[in-house]
């Protein structure tokens, strides 16, 4: 029997996958499409690892999940499968509602068929565990937290489509008893996130000597979460909590986009000081800083998120292990460390252009 992670070669998955490898005895099976955000790359360093299977499929296709279900016997199933990107679900939102809330429907109608054959101690066992976000509540004013009573409201095509598939989690653990569980996590931060998302693409521009877009005035506002600390959250999840449980799993870093662009500049100067970066030689900037640029604001952008996390810190004992700076510092390390892996995952047709204007 194995773990099945779906989505397991994009950001969040990658990392649960490399740390659920390193701290449990568990079999990982990773199944993919391998679209741009998932790429084999984030996960080159397991190729040889005993307890590591890839298999590329869509979670949508029925067909292709039976056959992993029966070749690979999950006992736990956690999906991080989803298009996750605002802007895109701006310019294309039908892929959004195929692969976040039909493909999730299909993986639900998988797991269900598969535990009804299971024997009785080995259902009680299994979980499904879906990953989504805090963006499915909308947006807060300048005081509140989400909690896990919060009412719904998404204001983007991307959050609507989680939301319907947090709905369908919910509905079959009411409905048909399958035993689920279900996430919501702030904004995350660290290696491997494709650099379309707000830190890796300021962090990749500034280091080439290039304009750090900010949409509106940059007063949006985010908790942070490092992703190892939302993955050690999701191990907990795993393996002490009650099916039907919903748990909010937070940084308690509150910051606005512009004092994210600030901070990460401050941790790149000290890693790579900008007089020593031949990307400025002849050019007058000596702070990257200069480099911020304001732009069109992200149609129906909200203003604020802010987690309330306390059941998950209360009930299981978890909190995060990483705070901003360091997390951050951590971070531009690691991309500075892995220029070959940027350049790998942006060999398509993106090239870290503005995505999701309306026109």
């Amino acid at each position: 029997m194995s773990w099945l992670v779906t989505g397991g070669a994009g950001f969040i998955g990658s990392n649960f996958v490399r740390l659920a490898l390193a701290q449990t005895d568990e079999a990982v099976v990773v199944v993919d499409k391998l679209t741009y955000a998932g790429n084999l790359q984030s996960l080159r360093d397991l190729a040889d690892h005993p307890g590591f299977h890839f298999v590329q499929a869509d979670i949508a296709d029925r067909s292709a999940l039976d056959g992993i279900f029966a070749a690979h016997d999950p006992r736990q199933v956690i999906n991080f499968a989803a298009e996750s990107h605002v802007d895109r679900s701006i310019d294309g939102p039908v892929e959004f509602v195929n692969t976040n809330v039909l493909g999730t429907l299909q993986l639900l109608e998988a797991s269900r068929a598969h535990v009804a054959a299971l024997a009785p101690s080995e259902q009680q066992a299994f979980r499904y565990l879906q990953i989504s976000t805090d963006e499915v509540y909308g947006s807060l004013g300048d005081e509140g937290l989400f909690s896990e009573e919060t009412a719904f409201a998404p204001n983007s095509v991307y959050s609507a489509s989680k939301a319907g598939a947090d709905h369908l989690v919910r509905a079959y653990h009411e409905t048909f008893g399958l035993p689920t569980l279900l996430t919501h996590c702030s904004n995350n931060y660290g290696p491997y996130q494709f650099p379309e998302k707000l830190i890796p693409l300021t962090l990749l521009n500034a280091i080439e000597g290039k304009a750090l877009p900010i949409y509106g005035d940059g007063g949006n506002v985010r908790d942070w979460l490092y992703v190892e600390d939302h993955c050690s959250a999701l191990l907990r999840v795993l393996s002490a909590a009650a099916p039907g449980s919903h748990y909010n799993v937070g940084g308690r870093a509150e910051h606005t986009n512009l004092e994210i662009v600030d901070r990460l500049c401050a941790a790149l100067e000290e890693a790579l000081p900008i007089a020593s970066n031949p990307a400025f030689e002849g050019r007058e900037i000596d702070r990257y800083e200069a480099l911020k640029t304001f732009v069109e604001d992200r149609p129906g952008h909200d203003r604020r998120y802010a987690i309330d996390d306390r059941r998950l810190r209360e009930e299981l004992g978890w909190s995060p292990a990483t705070d901003l700076d360091s997390g951050l510092a951590k971070t531009v390390e690691w991309y500075l460390a892995h220029r070959e892996w940027c350049e790998a995952v942006q060999s398509g047709s993106y090239r870290r252009e503005r995505l999701g204007l309306q026109t």
